[in-house]
């Protein structure tokens, strides 16, 4: 069975250095077979969350929320590429998860964080874990960090300089334990019948 992720990033940034971790992830996983659409939280263009999906009454919700739970709902798996800001998670990004709960629920997440300095996003990454945690979602021990973003990977998402081998050594295993977590969240859910 083919696995659907959805990649999920947020900067909105004009001058957004993420999107190529973002491009890269989408990309090394396609050729891995999977069914992967990358989720793109300034395209959505969600608005400050004032709404849940689930406060709105059946078929009223707005178009983008609606499209979005359809997405979440009908996923297997989940892969955050996460920037840090200020030493913690991007408001984009934030508003857009908050935006849904029950949707997210028994499916696992991994995380790809980056920065513009040589930590990588780790920051940020250490603060996702306990709010995917709280969504519902088992967030997988393998983590990716990215930093300089811009000396890894080039404006086309390609690796470069001496960060891109390094990320190309870390990814099948994090990629491996995504797949792991995947196929063993598809047989419970199947074999519980949860209400999701």
């Amino acid at each position: 069975m083919t696995d659907r992720i959805l990649v999920f990033y947020g900067s909105y940034r004009r001058d957004r250095q993420g999107i190529r971790l973002a491009d890269y992830c989408v990309r090394q996983l396609k050729a891995r077979g999977a069914d992967v659409e990358l989720i793109d939280a300034a395209a959505v263009g969600l608005p400050m969350l004032d709404r849940m999906y689930k406060e709105y009454p059946k078929g009223e919700a707005p178009e983008a929320l609606e499209t979005l739970a359809e997405k979440i709902r009908s996923a297997d798996a989940f892969l955050f590429v996460v920037g840090e800001y200020n030493w913690s998670v991007q408001p984009g990004l934030k508003n857009l998860s908050d935006h849904f709960l029950e949707e997210w629920f028994w499916r696992p997440a991994a995380i790809a964080s980056y920065s513009a300095g040589r930590l990588g996003g780790v920051r940020a990454a250490l603060a996702w874990r306990d709010i995917l945690g709280e969504m519902g979602m088992v967030v997988v021990s393998s983590t990716i960090a990215v930093g300089p973003v811009s000396d890894t990977l080039d404006e086309n998402g390609a690796p470069t300089g001496s960060g891109g081998p390094s990320l190309e050594r870390q990814f099948p295993r994090f990629a491996d334990d995504l797949a792991w977590w995947t196929a063993a969240a598809r047989a419970q859910r199947e074999r519980a019948k949860p209400p999701y």
